[in-house]
């Protein structure tokens, strides 16, 4: 088997992996977008609170992701920055109907992108604006502004709204992301 992954790797035919964080506040949805990203047979019924982190993985058209599912419990969120040096790329998963934690999921952010491991990276960040079905969410466009994406120059983004329960644009934001991440490979 060791061969035949060693051709296919010459060959072009295997795909590359990459690491990826995927952060946020506790309950934004990280795991139902994981989950909801790995193929049907192997997604899980029950989504539960991701105590510390797990590790999921799935594939998209041309890379295999090795995604570090995060805690976002205010007790955890100090781990993250362990995995920093790793990630070659980041999803960061907003609930874009809780606008009490908004400046939480803000400060999260700012901490991020000023930390030595990830501050002069041009590591892509993939957001997610996620719960798009209920009542109370903003626009994408609304949490871009509350967030101050614009204020990101050094690194590619994108912001996508989604429904992670239906799947709901999470396709485009792993089309995105594999752009990006093939674009710094080559």
């Amino acid at each position: 088997m060791g061969l035949l992954d060693r051709l296919s790797g010459l060959l072009g035919l295997k795909k590359k992996e990459v690491h990826v964080l995927c952060l946020g506040l506790d309950n934004s949805g990280k795991t139902t977008i994981i989950n909801k990203l790995k193929p049907a047979n192997a997604q899980s019924q029950d989504i539960v609170p991701t105590i510390g982190f797990s590790i999921e993985k799935f594939k998209s058209s041309s890379l295999s992701f090795t995604v570090f599912d995060m805690s976002g419990q205010g007790r955890y969120r100090n781990l993250w920055e362990h995995y920093y040096k790793e990630g070659q790329a980041i999803i960061f998963v907003i609930d874009s109907s809780d606008r009490l934690r908004m400046v939480v999921a803000k400060e999260e952010l700012d901490t991020l992108l000023n930390h030595p491991d990830i501050k002069h990276r041009r590591i892509p960040i993939l957001f997610f604006a996620n719960k798009m079905d209920l009542r109370d969410a903003v626009t994408s466009v609304k949490v871009s502004q509350l967030l101050c994406l614009e204020n990101i120059k050094d690194k590619p983004w994108h912001i996508c709204a989604s429904d992670a329960i239906k799947g709901e644009g999470l396709q485009e934001g792993v089309d995105w992301l594999q752009d990006q991440i093939q674009a710094v490979k080559t």
